[in-house]
């Protein structure tokens, strides 16, 4: 079995939101992905739970953008897999 590091451990931690709306994203990619996702992706996601629930719900809804591409990148992927 794989040792997770300290800092994945903080990452898989603020992913719950405790919102329905973005653990139904969150939660998914945490148990399937997360530990297994290339250090790129798991910086994207670590940089994307740093953000408000607000804008996060406005990006996830189509409502806006985030400026930064990761995290639009990041986006794209946990919809995708929650499709």
């Amino acid at each position: 079995m794989q040792e997770i590091s300290l800092e994945d451990r903080k990452v898989i931690y603020r992913a719950r939101r405790g919102l329905k709306e973005l653990d139904l994203y969150f939660d998914p990619y945490v148990r399937q992905h997360y530990l297994s996702a290339s250090p790129a992706e798991k910086a994207a996601f670590a940089l994307l739970i740093e953000q408000e629930d607000p804008d996060l719900l406005d990006w996830f809804m189509n409502t806006s953008v985030p400026n930064d591409p990761r995290l639009a990148q990041m986006i794209e992927r946990l919809k995708m897999l929650n499709a």
